[in-house]
């Protein structure tokens, strides 16, 4: 018997500023956030389970999986992610806790993934979770619990999705043992750390707004303004220049300045730097 979770969450802020005496604005939060709870909670046995003689090594599974998680993100034409500590202590903990208290399911302790890995220190700007728990009354030899993991985790969309995800660069596994139900419970958590966030500005110089686009969202940009954008994945930036003058897209990099101006002949054009 298994079953199987996933979980992401990814987000992007942004500020602005008007280059008008005494008006700031800042701090308007931008995100999207998706999950599934797809878990049941499993009452404890009245009876202590009994552990079969076929126990498998869960450190090495841990091992394991991460490894053929990485050799499936290689197949697929993916970079494969580093072992983070902090990710692996969220994991851990986790998993202790469902096999522990035989709860499952991604808020299963009350906290959501994000919440968990905030509080074992991991500063991330995307994070994500899929999760598992098996039972066999014969047990299971270590490859065997490792192999029908990860083989759930593939054939399932949205936890392929989170290990075949090209925006996240590191990872956490842990497995753990329910003595009350015999189950084992299985975590692995992905992350894309804060630090790789990029921030770059989009300058208004011209006498006119200005819209341009980000992803599925439009921003207009009055004259005399500066906006600020902070995002954990860089999106496509496209400006449409007013008047049908045409468009301009550039691929934002960390630190890009991009400045809005009006050329000799009246034209609009965009200066980076």
């Amino acid at each position: 018997m298994a079953e199987y979770g996933e979980w992401n969450r990814k987000g992007a802020t942004l500020k602005w500023l008007l280059l008008v005496p005494c008006l700031l604005l800042s701090g308007v939060s931008l995100g999207q956030v998706s999950e599934e709870n797809a878990g049941v909670r499993i009452e404890p046995q009245p009876n202590q389970a009994v552990k079969p003689e076929s126990s498998p090594d869960l450190a090495e599974a841990a091992a394991d999986i991460v490894k053929r998680t990485n050799d499936f993100r290689r197949d697929q034409d993916r970079e494969t992610l580093d072992v983070n500590p902090k990710l692996e202590e969220t994991a851990r903990y986790f998993a202790d806790f469902m096999a522990r208290t035989d709860r499952y399911g991604h808020r299963a302790d009350g906290k959501s993934p994000a919440e968990r890995a905030s509080h074992h220190g991991y500063d991330f700007c995307m994070i994500s979770e899929n999760i598992a728990y098996q039972f066999s009354s014969a047990g299971f030899a270590t490859e065997e619990l490792v192999k029908t993991t990860v083989e759930g985790w593939k054939q399932s969309p949205g936890h392929r999705k989170n290990m075949l995800d090209p925006a996240v660069t590191e990872i956490g596994v842990a497995l753990a043992y329910g003595e009350q139900s015999g189950n084992y419970y299985a975590v692995q958590m992905f992350g894309r750390p804060q630090s790789m966030t990029i921030e770059f500005k989009v300058a208004n110089n011209a006498d006119v707004t200005v819209d341009y686009r980000i992803g599925d969202q439009t921003f207009p940009l009055p004259p005399r303004a500066i906006r600020t954008h902070r995002q954990c994945l860089a999106s496509e930036l496209s400006f449409q220049w007013p008047g049908g003058q045409g468009s301009k897209t550039v691929q934002p990099n960390d630190g890009n300045r991009y400045s809005i101006e009006r050329d000799d002949a009246g034209q609009l054009r965009l200066d980076a730097g």
